[in-house]
């Protein structure tokens, strides 16, 4: 009998049959295949759906908090439901919890009698505590981490105020990321620095823009044994005291109780949609499942969640199986401390070989105009297929970075593992980060089919690639 398998025709045919029935994977610059996913993802709710279930059903989600542990809970249920196979990899997570939070202007030139001026603010996360009555100081301003160090003598006993502006032209104009870290850096650092130098309490100028009165939370870097109050105040208070700074000086009545706890027990989910002949290979697709307890994290990081999740939901609808295996996580613990994020690099730094490539979505929901990737400039050419299939809508960039720079991937990237996210613009992203304006109705369900789309063919075209990307310039745990 004459063999099929010498016909180039019955290749093919036997090939598109075995691709239909997910018994081998379809090569990553497939056209058909990317294009297949990406229009899959254009006309599916279902990320949208879990989004709605993670902020809507569960709310805010500070690591430590009960939100925190049912996020897990449902998602995991979720992905378990895709037929993914799930683990809850433990994760020891910081638990600090807010209290009163409240701010007037007792004392100022030009004061009425009986006259108090509340200031609209929000503790920072590690913040020490007040007395319970709270505590009243005058105001210092520094505009700069050497003017605090100049101002030495006039910091202890003082409530300082960094006071560093948000650039909301250069967000504007696509660089969202450089106009938010000048205002984070000064936010961590900062109540550190005046905590060293005796001051009553720290605060700082939010970082974000959409001026509206609404504060902006965020970590700090406060110790155990120096935790002084630290809080966010909103730009226009911040101006308000500049002008009445100029009269003269100024008291305030702080009054700030949060706790730090114990750390808590928590977990990243992780949901692996298998591969096939390359199955010990893993690209990791991810978003971080931690929010702050102001709002309920639609943008930070819902989005990037629902999205990662979306990845194994539209490979199970299409019935695709790739090579390696697609490992879907929601990290636990970004916000405040990125212990879910190690948790992962320590358990697989000694099998580093194995990690393909990471995927990390923690950028917010605006639109996807492509993806960025820490790969060598030789591998650039090979995601042309990748590009084309992703132009139609809209999302045909790539940009090739030194380091991509993510958070929990960040130990992985540094250690040579290459990092990609979607591109995203973010003009808007800071005007709700971190504020209680974080809410659903802030993310567009087109925007996260975008994403989705975005997101799964990425994952797609990684974890069935030919060629070796190779490590990026960070190798062996360097630090950027």
């Amino acid at each position: 009998m004459k063999s099929v398998f010498k016909s180039p025709l019955s290749l093919t045919v036997l090939a598109s049959a075995l691709l239909s029935a997910g018994a081998i994977a379809a090569p990553a610059n497939d056209p058909a295949t990317l294009a297949q996913i990406r229009d899959s993802a254009m006309k599916n709710d279902w990320a949208y759906e879990r989004l709605a279930d993670l902020t809507d059903l569960v709310g805010p989600r500070l690591s430590g908090s009960p939100g925190a542990a049912a996020a897990v809970e449902q998602v995991a249920a979720a992905m378990r439901k895709l037929g993914a196979k799930v683990t809850l990899q433990p994760v020891k997570v910081p638990h600090w919890v807010r209290g009163v939070e409240t701010a007037e202007l007792v004392d100022y030139n030009g004061r009425p009698a009986g006259i108090t001026q509340k200031i609209v603010l929000t503790a920072l996360g590690g913040s020490g505590a007040t007395p319970a009555a709270g505590l009243t100081a005058p105001v210092l301003v520094v505009r700069s981490l050497a003017e605090l160090k100049a101002k030495a003598a006039q910091v202890k006993g003082s409530i300082v105020l960094v006071d560093v502006a948000f650039d909301q032209e250069l967000a504007d104009r696509g660089h969202a990321g450089a106009a938010y870290g000048p205002g984070a850096g000064f936010r961590y650092i900062g109540p550190k620095m005046a905590a060293e130098m005796g001051a009553a309490a720290a605060l700082v100028r939010s970082v974000g823009g959409a001026n509206f009165r609404i504060p902006h939370t965020g970590v700090t870097g406060l110790v155990d044994g120096a935790r002084i109050p630290a809080a966010a105040i909103t730009t226009e208070d911040v101006l308000l005291l500049d002008r009445l700074l100029a009269r003269g000086p100024v008291k305030m009545h702080l009054t700030l109780t949060p706790q730090t706890l114990p750390d808590a027990d928590s977990f990243n989910v992780i949901a692996d949609w298998p591969g096939t002949d390359k199955a010990d290979e893993v690209v990791v697709v991810s978003g971080h499942l931690d929010s702050w307890d102001l709002a309920t994290g639609a943008n930070d990081d819902g989005t990037g969640v629902a999205g990662a999740m979306g990845v194994i939901e539209t490979l199970k609808k299409l019935d695709l199986h790739p090579r390696r295996t697609i490992r879907m996580i929601a990290w636990m613990n970004e916000e405040n401390g990125t212990r879910g994020g190690k948790a992962y690099f320590d358990a697989n730094k000694d099998k580093l070989d194995k990690q393909f490539a990471a995927i990390e979505s923690d950028s917010g929901g605006g639109r996807p105009f492509g993806f960025i990737g820490s790969v060598t400039p030789p591998m650039v050419k090979y995601f042309a297929p990748l590009k084309d299939a992703l132009a139609p809508i809209g999302a045909g960039q790539f940009e090739r970075r030194d380091v991509a720079g993510a958070a929990d991937t960040g130990p992985m990237e540094r250690a040579g593992v290459p990092v990609f996210e979607p591109m995203v613009d973010s003009s808007a992203y800071f005007n709700y980060h971190h504020t209680p304006a974080d809410t659903l109705d802030k993310v567009n369900p087109l925007e996260l089919k975008r994403h989705v789309a975005v997101m799964t063919s990425l994952s797609w075209f990684l974890a069935n690639m030919e060629q070796p990307i190779g490590r990026t310039a960070h190798q062996d745990g360097e630090e950027d």
